[in-house]
């Protein structure tokens, strides 16, 4: 099938089967296609968590809007944003970069730079907001993977995450939850919303010519 034919396959799930997993290959391959998304710059500010333990997604629960995805499905992939742009971590990132690639450490000097004046100046808010937008895009291809492996999935903004955050102490690491995927394998008895017509906006009003 094509890549457009699996997304008008895949829905938000609504309901899983808590007896049944997604094997650890498919779940590799839907985190590497979000590991694989393009960044602004490659920095990849963020941190894919695969959540898999009962007792972890249980406590997550709590702060869910929907605590029973959370608590039955295979698998919560927790995408988290770093809290904020530091001269360290832009550093840390570009000379990996420069080392994979063979180059000498201070190639991209000029680069980086400029990519330290324009966000350490920013506020917190102002940097996280621009690093949250980056999850969305590896949130994007992992959903797109998924389909494609015909996997279950559900993205997911419905979540505390003052909950999220402690229970997985991403302020250690330096790191705030910005969106939640589950996957899973559907329950299609409690899947209420699986057997209706899957609905977008025409072409023709979603789409501006100019």
């Amino acid at each position: 099938m094509s890549l457009l034919d699996n997304l008008k396959w895949r829905h938000a799930v609504k309901a899983y089967d808590p007896t049944k997993k997604i094997s650890e290959e498919k779940i590799n391959q839907i985190v590497e296609a979000a590991r694989l998304a393009p960044t602004s710059s490659g920095l990849q500010p963020f941190k894919v968590i695969v959540v898999r333990d009962q007792a972890l997604k249980e406590q997550l629960a709590a702060g869910a809007l929907n605590p029973e995805c959370m608590k039955d499905c295979s698998h919560v992939l927790v995408f988290a944003g770093w809290d904020r742009y530091t001269e360290e971590r832009i550093d840390e990132v570009f000379n990996f970069t420069t080392d994979e690639r063979g180059l000498p450490r201070g190639r991209f000097d000029s680069y980086t730079s400029m990519l330290k004046k324009m966000y350490l100046v920013q506020s917190q808010e102002e940097n996280f907001a621009h690093i949250a937008r980056q999850t969305y895009i590896a949130l994007g291809l992992a959903l797109a993977q998924a389909a494609e492996l015909k996997v279950d999935s559900t993205p997911a903004e419905g979540f505390s995450n003052e909950v999220v955050d402690q229970v997985l102490n991403l302020h250690a690491h330096g790191l705030k939850s910005v969106s939640l995927m589950y996957i899973g394998v559907a329950n299609p008895e409690n899947d209420w919303i699986a057997p209706m017509k899957k609905v977008r906006t025409p072409k023709g009003e979603f789409v501006i010519e100019m």
